[in-house]
């Protein structure tokens, strides 16, 4: 049985969730401004600021790529060790 997982597609469902995510997050902070979180997303990503247009898209711009930094090192490191397990499991 092949357990590799795709860099494309683990690529592509981490990215979009964290966009999703954010998204949420955003119009959370919107409706809700005495629980906004954007001070955490001016932290985690720079050039966010609270909020306009242009910061918006810089902020999923970011969580796209964080997304894909993440199925970077992830999926490499799944598949090595998947296969280690097969040959020795």
């Amino acid at each position: 049985m092949d357990r590799r997982l795709s860099l494309k597609a683990v690529g592509h469902a981490s990215s979009l969730f964290l966009v999703i995510s954010f998204s949420i997050c955003v119009i959370f902070d919107l409706i809700f401004p005495e629980y906004a979180m954007y001070e955490v997303w001016q932290k985690l990503l720079p050039g966010f600021e609270w909020i306009n247009k242009l910061t918006f898209l810089i902020g999923l711009l970011e969580v796209y790529i964080y997304g894909w930094f993440f199925a970077l090192i992830w999926v490499p490191l799944y598949n090595v060790f998947s296969e280690s397990s097969e040959r020795h499991g």
